[in-house]
């Protein structure tokens, strides 16, 4: 199998013919040239100090309440680090981003996971939950187009969550890199613009709408958080990337990055229909909802296909999939997390072409 015929819906990335390569050259030189003291030195933990106003002004908050960082993950990397403590109860969406999974498991958290519906996380059973005695220190949520469920969270029940995290004492974390990714539907209030009670740190990223390779994400909370954090940063690595963040401010400020918005918009939300009409026509038996927006979709798949079977049948086939099973605790067996994003849209039916070929064989065993 060469690297030609693979087809991917392993990785959350854009395929390159989507990046704006060009602006981000031209963002390059503009930043260089504007302030070549502020790129090329050390600068403040804090992050670059222009980008770090944009986002600000972008959520409608202070400078102090925002840490830009070397991409979101290490966001979220900081705040539990910060929050949560061995034995800590944390609640997480099921199913949930791996990586989440693995930090919360090595700090020693107690991982809660409440069931995903198609308008989001199950808040009564949450209720329950709390009603029964947990108290966690935190609540991992991925509102918009969830990785790796690809929902999104309804007004209804982010008003509930901001209402249980006061009663119940415990942090919303809002974990957002994809909100500006949507291809339908109304764009809802984020819960940090609804949160009148300091109870929300929110975390977003540049990677989903300019590229990945920038590595360049933040975190907007209590100026308090953000400034305790902000020490530990230094202490870490001095600063983040100057020189990528201050590619961003110029990208950003010059209004490329509403540019390329649209285009990574159209192209995901072209590829996520092909790849839903794909998988009626291919594999009517699977289970999945369409998403509004982002960069997955997430298949459930018949009792009888057993994912750590079909994932290397599939690669077998030139097409590389997630196993549900890595975004859950326990179960995720029959599911799969497949990515739209990399995929050119004439590349998406013979994937699922390909895979159905795979379940096939899975169930013929």
């Amino acid at each position: 199998m060469t690297a030609e015929q693979l087809i991917s819906f392993a990785r959350g990335a854009p395929s390159l013919d989507i990046v704006d390569v060009e602006g981000l050259k031209a963002a390059a030189v503009r930043a260089f040239d504007t302030d070549p003291a502020g790129v090329t030195a050390y600068g403040t933990s804090v992050g670059y100090p222009p980008l770090r106003q944009w986002i600000a002004d972008k959520h409608g908050v202070e400078a102090d309440q925002v840490l830009v960082t070397n991409g979101s993950l290490q966001a979220d990397a900081f705040l539990f680090d910060h929050l949560v403590r061995a034995g800590d109860a944390v609640v997480v969406e099921r199913p949930t981003y791996d990586r989440t999974l693995l930090n919360l498991r090595q700090l020693g958290s107690e991982v809660h996971a409440v069931t995903i519906q198609p308008d989001g996380l199950d808040t009564a059973e949450l209720r329950k939950l709390l009603e029964s005695g947990v108290r966690p220190r935190l609540a991992h949520v991925i509102p918009n187009y969830q990785n790796p469920a690809g929902v999104t969270l309804s007004l209804e029940k982010r008003r509930e969550l901001l209402d249980l995290a006061s009663e119940y004492g415990f942090t919303i974390f809002e974990d957002d890199p994809y909100a500006d990714i949507r291809f339908r539907g109304e764009a809802l209030p984020s819960m940090l613009s609804m949160d009148t009670r300091g109870v929300v740190v929110h975390a977003s990223s540049f990677t989903k709408t300019v590229c990945p390779g920038v590595r360049v994400g933040y975190l907007v909370g209590p100026a308090a958080l953000i400034a305790e954090i902000a020490k530990k940063a230094t202490n870490l690595y001095i600063s983040p990337g100057m020189v990528s963040e201050a590619i961003v401010y110029q990208f950003c400020v010059s209004g490329d990055i509403d540019r390329s918005i649209r285009t990574v918009s159209t192209a995901l939300g072209e590829r996520a229909g092909v790849l839903a009409e794909s998988l009626r026509r291919h594999l009517p038996e699977a289970r999945f909802v369409e998403p509004d927006g982002g960069y997955f979709l997430w298949v459930e798949l018949p009792e009888d296909v057993d994912v750590e079977q079909l994932a290397p049948a599939a690669a077998q086939r030139g097409v590389a999939v997630v196993k549900g099973s890595d975004f859950v605790a326990e179960g995720g067996r029959h599911a799969l997390r497949l990515a739209f994003s990399a995929v050119t849209a004439d590349r998406i039916d013979e994937g699922v072409r390909r895979l159905a070929e795979a379940v096939a064989e899975v169930r013929g065993r």
